[in-house]
């Protein structure tokens, strides 16, 4: 009687069972603990169905495509645990909190329960078009369909799925928002009532040099040399976060907790490498922040014991750091007191960039002066309103029609040699 040859270690078999099913086996890997792992597949109908499963799982082991072993995780498991293990450790604070709150008040609710790999991107699209009925904006459910995208990356080269289905999801459109500076009458009416302000400066940056509102908070005096006319660009403000100090029995969230421990810095470096830049101080404005230290000086006598001296250009009355929140609320009333149309705090920042690129400042040092990465950013800034070219008009046609005057009297003693 013939032999039969031994076949070769991992290699996949195909049997039919008592039980009364093919059954088929195939070794996909090694397991975390280094014993082999072996994939069973079966089926009641036919041997040749046995096969058609077996080739396909040597098929998804060839392309590394097999779907690790253990108990499959669910889109909320794996979305908490690469929020907190995965992504906490690696990106910026303000980075994982839009992460964060995208996975906790959006993903699991949206689509938690299914399974990690049965995730379609149907199901993604059901879940956008529900966000948006539901009352949320576009470029919300595009910040969501980033972090779904981001999170389902990791878990696709971790093997625990086998494609990334956010890859292949499609978010809403997102109309490209058209934002229109303040032109130069605006401008002047709102640094008018800005100088009745504390921390009135604090407008004039904003509108002079475009700062980011988090790059204009984090500014320390350390930062800005009067003398030669220059600040730097180095810190962004954070948004204050913080922790129960009673332990969660107040009942309240953390931030309305009366024993409330802040959990983040002041401050932390800008977000990029273009972010932390060096810029020219006009004269102007140089004598304005003289003006305000100044005035921070005499609040400091003020407010003697009770004063924290934390070294920011811009503070509360006892030297604390301003926060964003109230930040924002003092620039919408002071659109309120200037009479100009409302606008996001950003305006300010499309507004100088405009300025600057109507002026015909190089478009390097106009990138070195707001911070940005790309030379594309100037075309998205550059909104050029009717006020500001209709300015710029008269300021042209006033100089070319000065010079076409005649001289007095030159007119009419041409006229009379004419006649």
């Amino acid at each position: 009687m013939e032999k039969r040859a031994k076949r070769p270690d991992g290699a996949s078999s195909i049997y039919f069972g008592k039980d009364g099913y093919w059954h088929g086996r195939v070794t996909v890997g090694v397991r975390d603990d280094g014993s082999p792992d072996r994939r069973h597949v079966s089926s009641k109908i036919s041997e040749g169905e046995v096969i058609k499963k077996v080739r396909e799982l040597e098929k998804q082991r060839d392309a590394g495509k097999v779907r690790k072993p253990g108990r499959p995780w669910t889109v909320k498991a794996w979305l908490l645990h690469w929020v907190e293990e995965i992504a906490k450790p690696s990106v910026r604070e303000n980075t994982y909190a839009g992460y964060e709150v995208a996975v906790r008040v959006h993903l699991i609710p949206g689509v938690g329960a299914h399974r990690l790999d049965k995730l379609e991107p149907e199901h993604l699209e059901r879940f956008y078009t529900k966000m948006l009925a539901n009352g949320s904006k576009p470029a919300t459910a595009h910040q969501v369909h980033r972090t779904v995208r981001t999170a389902l990356n990791h878990a696709m080269r971790r093997g625990h799925v086998t494609r990334n289905v956010a890859m292949l999801a499609v978010p809403p459109r997102i109309e490209d928002e058209e934002v229109e500076p303040y032109d130069i009458e605006e401008i002047q009416r709102l640094l008018s009532a800005a100088a009745k302000l504390r921390n009135s400066a604090r407008w004039s940056i904003a509108l002079a040099l475009g700062l980011r509102q988090g790059e204009a908070l984090g500014l320390r005096w350390s930062d800005v040399d009067l003398n030669a006319g220059i600040l730097r660009v180095r810190k962004n403000r954070l948004r204050p976060k913080y922790l129960h100090g009673c332990g969660g029995e107040c009942g309240r969230s953390p931030g309305y907790c009366k024993k409330r421990v802040r959990k983040n810095e002041d401050t932390a470096n800008t977000k990029s490498r273009a972010g932390r830049r060096v810029i020219g101080v006009p004269d102007e404005l140089a004598r304005l922040l003289e003006l305000h230290r100044q005035e921070q000086d005499r609040e400091r006598v003020r407010a003697a014991q009770e004063w924290t001296e934390t070294g920011f250009v811009f503070t509360s009355p006892t030297g604390q750091p301003l926060m964003p929140s109230t930040d924002y609320d003092v620039w919408k009333q002071l659109l309120t007191d200037a009479k100009v149309r409302d606008g996001r705090l950003h305006d300010a920042r499309h507004t100088a960039a405009t300025v600057l690129l109507i002026l015909g400042v190089p478009e390097r040092v106009v990138m070195q002066i707001m911070g940005w990465s790309s030379t594309a950013m100037a075309a998205r800034y550059q909104h050029v309103t009717g006020g500001i070219l209709a300015d710029v008009a008269q300021r042209v046609g006033g100089l070319i029609w000065e010079v076409a005057k005649p001289e007095a009297g030159q007119g009419q003693t041409d006229s009379a040699t004419a006649r």
